[in-house]
């Protein structure tokens, strides 16, 4: 059972490593690309869509820290 949830955990993070680095790449290309006074509504969805990347990332800590702690206590149990 902990193996499962644990290849899911990697499973979610690798696919948000890959979100992030996508939107890494769109952000530095509309930098350079746009003012910022061109097309602010663009820039500022970038950064929201960041936001949201690095709220996954903490989610898929905090479980994984939970599933560790988890498996201690039944290991110890």
């Amino acid at each position: 059972m902990f193996m499962n949830i644990a290849i899911g955990a990697i499973g979610i993070g690798i696919v948000l490593m890959v979100g992030y680095l996508v939107i890494a790449q769109v952000a530095g290309s509309l930098t350079e690309s746009l003012d910022a006074t061109e097309d602010n509504e663009t820039i500022t969805s970038v950064e929201n869509t960041q936001g949201v990347v690095f709220a996954g990332f903490s989610l898929v800590a905090v479980g994984i820290i939970v599933l560790a702690a988890f498996g201690l206590i039944q290991i110890f149990k």
